[in-house]
């Protein structure tokens, strides 16, 4: 195996595990805990499968620190193709939405703390505690909508530096341009059109796959060395 090809599987399969555990906090545990305009059935959800929400918080962690190490990954592999570019992907794709989810996972903590009322929330009846951990549920909402934004700007250097690399296909770096967009329509209609939210994600979802199918191509094709030496030259 080459170095590049070596270089493309370990930021797969990284990324993989991105795709994988991502989800958890996104998608499975609201759709098992929350409860859409009820916080007091959503705080009993908490409250009966605390592990859970707290394998979420956990989970956001993870992710975050994987994001650094995704994006170093990508810089290996990419940073004789364009430097500054390859910079560019740590930034957006690394530094940054890291940070966001960091900063997430106190909104999270905070609705625990509410729901498992502790003795100086005693000043707050149980229909208060549990409002204002909806408040905070709500803020992680908000939060990962505008984390969106840096999901779909990183694309654009990446998919520039695919586009470029002649070691993988150009397709992929078209297709990344359109995830990206995507990613970037479902934020700015969420935070400003928020009515039109779940309209707009329906039309955006197919675009979603583009990054499923860099991760696929870096894990089973891997990249041609040969194709690094004539990029570079």
């Amino acid at each position: 195996m080459t170095s590049t090809s070596k270089n493309a599987r370990i930021a797969g399969f990284l990324y993989l595990l991105l795709v994988i555990v991502g989800p958890l906090r996104l998608m499975y545990i609201p759709s098992k805990l929350f409860v859409h305009g009820n916080a007091s059935a959503t705080a009993a959800n908490i409250a009966a499968h605390e592990t859970l929400f707290r394998l979420g918080i956990v989970g956001d962690l993870f992710c975050g620190t994987l994001l650094i190490f995704i994006a170093l990954a990508l810089y290996r592999l990419f940073k004789g193709v364009d430097q500054n570019l390859a910079v560019l992907v740590v930034i957006l794709g690394g530094v940054l939405p890291a940070a966001t989810d960091f900063f997430t996972v106190l909104n999270d903590a905070a609705a625990l703390i509410l729901v498992r009322g502790a003795d100086f929330l005693s000043v707050f009846d149980k229909p208060q505690r549990d409002a204002l951990a909806m408040l905070f549920l709500r803020m992680h909402d908000q939060d990962v909508l505008a984390a969106e934004i840096f999901w779909g700007l990183w694309l654009f250097p990446l998919a520039i530096l695919v586009y470029r690399s002649r070691f993988l296909p150009r397709f992929l770096g078209v297709w990344l341009i359109v995830n990206g967009l995507a990613y970037l329509a479902n934020s700015l209609t969420g935070l400003l059109l928020p009515h039109y939210e779940n309209a707009v994600g329906s039309f955006t979802l197919p675009a979603l796959t583009g990054e499923v199918a860099f991760v696929l191509w870096l894990l089973i094709r891997g990249a041609k060395e040969q194709a690094v030496n004539g990029a570079t030259s």
